[in-house]
């Protein structure tokens, strides 16, 4: 993930695109093809944990303080983690051979759909009209992103 990014909510963005493409990339491997699955779940894997803590720790905090009518919006994204971060431990447990490894890939990208399609259409307009410090925000978000990728 590329932390040069010019705000908060553009890195975030950015961050959406890259596993949307690797979820893509998944899809579009053959049935045996175990070892690129293995390789492209695992980015993908990473991808949505890094992620998921600098949304947890620095992105929705400061969006929830910003304005009271977010409280409910990052309660779900805060859940929707929860459940994301459940399949992304099962998968880590997992081969590509395994029973059911497909499907929980499948639904871990439509679960991440679907949490992309609220923030981007409902959290992010909010955050933007709530004057959040978007350039302050995404220079405290890199740093802590690469902290956490150093640590994986």
């Amino acid at each position: 993930m590329n932390t040069t990014k010019k705000d908060a909510i553009a890195m975030l963005t950015e961050d959406h695109r890259e596993v949307e493409e690797l979820f893509k990339q998944y899809e579009a491997l053959g049935e045996d093809d175990n070892d690129r699955k293995k390789k492209i779940a695992d980015q993908i894997c990473t991808a949505l944990t890094l992620h998921a803590t600098i949304e947890e720790e620095i992105f929705y905090p400061a969006v929830r303080e910003a304005s009271g009518d977010n409280e409910e919006l990052v309660d779900e994204a805060i859940v929707e983690h929860a459940s994301a971060k459940d399949l992304i431990a099962q998968l880590q447990e997992m081969d590509p051979e395994d029973e059911l490894y497909d499907a929980k890939v499948k639904v871990l990208s439509e679960q991440i759909a679907h949490h992309v399609q609220e923030e981007e259409k409902e959290m992010f307009p909010k955050a933007k009209k709530n004057k959040l410090d978007l350039a302050a925000l995404a220079e405290e978000m890199a740093l802590r992103e690469d902290e956490v990728a150093a640590t994986m």
